[in-house]
């Protein structure tokens, strides 16, 4: 049975790409069909993560929405990524992605028409269907518009990230009221950009108690992912980091905390 799951925040400038690319990088290295799609068409962005490069790409979801192409048609196989490790790499996973358009003019179109959420959906029911995949991710718009919602509504789990600090503590409360008013059946918080020397046990127990709603896991700033700069994932680059362990205990409770994940 696949499953969605929608990554989001309340505020940009979350490190949500970052922790959505890795999370699906580690289920699909276990062996799973793993999907992402890039629905924060206005700032997109998660393909440059997993070096796909813009002449490469022929459709984007852009494309689908404005009735170019079919959802698959826009979808690319990254999954040469994952091979880093090939003994760790399981038979039959991967990472189909499905990027959305960089083009100015695209962009603009969007924010000066939109799109029709409805056809979003059936998008994504189509693309589990026809890639057979197993779990897909939505790298979602921050903030709460119509197409967000939709993301939510279609959702079986939600991972909301937030930084430690006021503002976004207050954005994410209003994320977790509308997504327990819309019955998502499983929910998250994800504790991003934490500073190494902060008390991280009583972090959790001040989050966990803002929202009542469990903390999967937080993530600590650190130089590596600095120095990275987003050209790659970090799971595979830096295996044995503490923030990469983190993510792996965070990707056993969205997939079930039975499941072996291996980074």
């Amino acid at each position: 049975m696949s499953e969605i799951i929608s990554v989001h925040s309340f505020r940009g400038g979350t490190g949500k790409s970052n922790v959505t690319s890795n999370l699906a990088t580690i289920i699909a290295r276990s062996g799973k069909r793993v999907g992402i799609i890039d629905t924060d068409i206005q700032s997109p962005g998660i393909h440059i993560l997993f070096g796909l490069d813009e002449d490469r790409i022929s459709y984007t979801l852009n494309d689908y929405l404005w009735g170019r192409c079919r959802i698959e048609e826009a979808a690319y196989d990254v999954s040469p990524v994952l091979r880093q490790k090939q003994r760790l790499f399981g038979k039959t996973g991967g990472i189909h992605l499905i990027p959305s358009s960089i083009k100015t003019g695209e962009i603009s179109r969007i924010l000066r028409e939109g799109y029709d959420a409805r056809l979003l959906n059936d998008g994504l029911r189509n693309l589990i269907d026809r890639l057979k995949l197993d779990y897909l991710f939505i790298d979602t718009h921050p903030g709460i518009n119509e197409e967000t919602l939709l993301s939510v509504i279609m959702s079986d789990v939600l991972v909301i990230i937030l930084r430690p600090d006021s503002q976004d503590y207050q954005g994410t409360a209003v994320a977790v009221d509308v997504a327990r008013k819309l019955e998502v059946p499983k929910m998250f918080v994800v504790v991003n950009k934490a500073l190494p020397s902060a008390d991280f046990k009583e972090l959790r127990y001040r989050v966990q108690n803002a929202y009542n709603t469990t903390v999967a896991g937080i993530l600590p700033v650190c130089e590596e992912m600095f120095r990275l700069g987003s050209s790659d994932i970090f799971c595979l680059r830096h295996p044995d980091h503490p923030w990469s362990h983190e993510v792996n205990v965070i990707a056993k409770q969205i997939v079930g905390s039975g499941s072996k994940l291996l980074i």
